[in-house]
């Protein structure tokens, strides 16, 4: 009787022994099962959220040696503009340097159908659109735009600098061209027109609700124009989920490369602030211009090598003081254009 039950208690626990093996197999099968999935879904979901209209992009997605490209924001709507552009700025690109590109940039995500297929059209007769599928075009996400922009050509091209403008943004390229091949060729470059004593919107359309570094914005280039060197673009491209993103897209880039040690060029020839402060022929961007003001611009600089009829002055303009603190660094005088 003792010899049957030491049998049984023998078979009970080889029985044990074989369930536990078999258990721990299903365990890890199933372990491995879920951890191959859920890489899956991540590589997914990382391809999913930042797509764009790849057909219809006209640069490859093998990298393009580029000295500088230009990036103009435009709206589905702005056909007139961007036609005013390709026929006076843009019309001096190879003249002036053959290895610059520039692309118009919209955002086309729930566009209507009647517009999408005008783009598309539009594209296919100039090739110069770049389109952001997951971006919704509105003034409120232009630091999204931005943003995508930078990742884009970050990703696509291989560029030494790049210049963002608005589609009212007229723009001398042989000279910033010049500055650029002679005198300012270096890296963490960040050239135009800055502030550094701008109050911080609490109301209106750029209210900065989540603005709390200080009571001043930090120092950035307005937004009319800037250009920076491609390391810049880089470092902003490859740590884009990482930035608190603020209604102004000059204001964000300005919080964003803060930190760094950049070459930062106060230029007062860069004319980009949210208003022009008139016509002066040592202006190398001028914003806020009408299509007829481009026209006349590119006319007077083809026929009398100026950039102005006649020079006009509405507002007065500054040197800045990087030696002053933020509240004192931007003080306005005449003479300066």
């Amino acid at each position: 009787m003792v010899d049957v039950l030491v049998c049984q208690r023998a078979l009970k626990r080889q029985l044990f022994r074989k369930n536990e093996s078999l258990l721990l197999v299903i365990c890890i099968a199933l372990f491995l099962f879920l951890f191959f999935m859920y890489q899956k879904a991540d590589c997914d979901l990382a391809e999913k959220t930042f797509s764009f209209k790849k057909k219809e992009n006209s640069i490859s997605r093998s990298k393009k040696d580029t000295f500088l490209f230009i990036v103009v924001l435009t709206s589905p709507k702005g056909r007139e503009r961007r036609d005013a552009i390709r026929k006076t700025w843009f019309s001096d690109m190879k003249r002036v340097n053959s290895s610059i590109t520039a692309k118009f940039v919209i955002g086309v995500k729930d566009l209507p159908v009647k517009d999408w297929e005008d783009l598309k059209q539009e594209n296919r007769k100039f090739g110069d659109i770049l389109f952001l599928s997951e971006l919704e075009d509105s003034y409120y996400e232009l630091t999204n735009k931005v943003l995508q922009t930078f990742m884009w050509v970050d990703e696509n091209l291989k560029f030494s600098y790049l210049l963002k403008v608005d589609d009212d943004s007229f723009v001398r390229l042989d000279v910033i061209i010049s500055e650029l091949e002679k005198s300012l060729q270096r890296g963490k470059l960040y050239w135009g027109f800055f502030r550094g004593d701008a109050h911080v919107k609490f109301r209106g359309a750029w209210a900065e609700k989540n603005w709390h570094l200080c009571d001043r914005y930090l120092p950035y280039a307005q937004g009319g124009g800037y250009i920076l060197s491609g390391d810049l673009v880089n470092f902003i491209a490859q740590n884009a989920d990482l930035f608190q993103k603020f209604n102004s897209e000059d204001v964000s880039v300005g919080a964003w490369l803060a930190p760094l040690q950049v070459n930062r060029v106060h230029d007062f020839r860069f004319d980009t602030e949210y208003r022009s402060r008139g016509c002066n022929n040592l202006h190398i961007i001028s914003h806020k211009q009408s299509i007829d003001e481009m026209h006349q611009k590119h006319r007077q600089l083809k026929e009398n090598g100026k950039l102005c009829v006649e020079e006009t002055h509405l507002h007065n303009s500054f040197i800045y003081n990087w030696a002053a603190p933020p509240t004192e660094c931007c003080k306005r005088v005449g003479g300066i254009p």
